[in-house]
This record gives C-alpha cells, structure tokens and sequence, in this order.
C-alpha cells in the first residue's frame, strides 16, 4: 500500500485534509489544483479500478476500470472543499461520459473520491446546485460519480506524469468546459 492509500485508512489529521478529483487527463486537472492557495500538495495516479497498482499503459489500453485521478491535499481553513469543487465542476465537462474533449476511454470519466463524511455531502451538494446551473443553460445530465475513497485504493502514477506541467509549460493541457460559472 502506498502513503497515500494510508491516508485514506488513517482519515484527515486536523484541518489538512485530502480529496482525489478525476477530470479526464489529470495534468491540466493538477495544474490547476496546485495553484490555488491552501493546496499544500498534489498528485497524480488512478483510483477506481481492479487491477493492483496500473501502469500508465494498463490504464490506457482501458482494462483495469481505473480513472486518472488528482490528489489534493489541502488546509480547510485557507480553502474550502467547496471551493475546491467549484474548480472541479469548472475545469472541465461534467456532462461528458468517458471522455473530454479528444481523450476518449474509461479513464478518463469524472468522479470525486471524498475522505469525509462532510466531503460526501458536499460534494452531492455542489453536484446538485451545479446541473441546475447546466440546466438553465440547456446543458445534459451530470455523469460524474461520486464515492467514498474507503476501498478505492490510490496507486502514484509514474513520475513522468507528477507536475507533468511545471516540466513541461507547453504541454497538453487536454480539458474542455462547459463554460458555465459555478455560484452557490
């Protein structure tokens, strides 16, 4: 088991807590995740499948069920889970099923992993205000899946795709929106 997978075992430790976000490709979704002040830390990997710690390629080729996950580890008391979801509902197309934009696969659906109670209800929460909003607009149902992340085993992708972004500022960023602001 990995430190990470530890820490869903061992719960949130005060105010720091952590939560994993799959919207299609994870280097655009960690990019934006690491720039907002209270994140102490990301990650990226696959969460959600069957087969015992995936390769990159594993994942791809779309036999182990898993998706491509951010980890994000923040301080509740400089940012809120909510507005951690309001980035999520906004960097990317929630409505879209195994797919955003051109990355087409399993592995590339939208889900949350919470790690709290509080986070679960959140997260349903946001869901809920959130397809209102895409109604108004015209936009179809929310696929997203939401979970516990008790059970769901976090395995760290290679390091090549850790910060893939900061080693490579003109890589591909790959998400499509919905272009639809959230507000509560």
């Amino acid at each position: 088991m990995d430190s990470n997978a530890a820490a869903i075992d061992t719960g949130n430790l005060g105010n720091i807590e952590k939560a994993y976000f799959a919207t299609g490709c994870f280097w655009g979704a960690e990019r934006r995740f690491w720039k907002l002040p209270g994140v102490s830390d990301t990650s990226v990997g696959y969460m959600g499948g069957e087969k015992p710690n995936p390769s990159y390629e594993e994942v791809c080729m779309g036999t182990t069920n898993h998706a491509e996950i951010v980890c994000v580890t923040f301080d509740s008391k400089t940012i809120s889970f909510e507005d951690l979801l309001a980035e999520f509902w906004v960097m990317h197309d929630p409505t879209s099923l195994n797919r955003q934009g051109g990355d087409i696969g399993t592995q590339y659906r939208s889900m949350i992993f919470v790690t709290t109670e509080p986070q679960l209800k959140e997260a349903l929460a946001s869901k809920d205000i959130y397809q209102t909003l895409l109604t108004k607009e015209g936009i179809g149902k929310i696929v997203t899946q939401v979970q516990s992340a008790r059970g769901n085993e976090y395995w760290l992708a290679e390091e090549y795709h850790q910060k893939y972004l900061l080693k490579n500022p003109n890589g591909y960023d790959c998400h499509s929106s919905t272009g639809v602001p959230y507000t509560a």
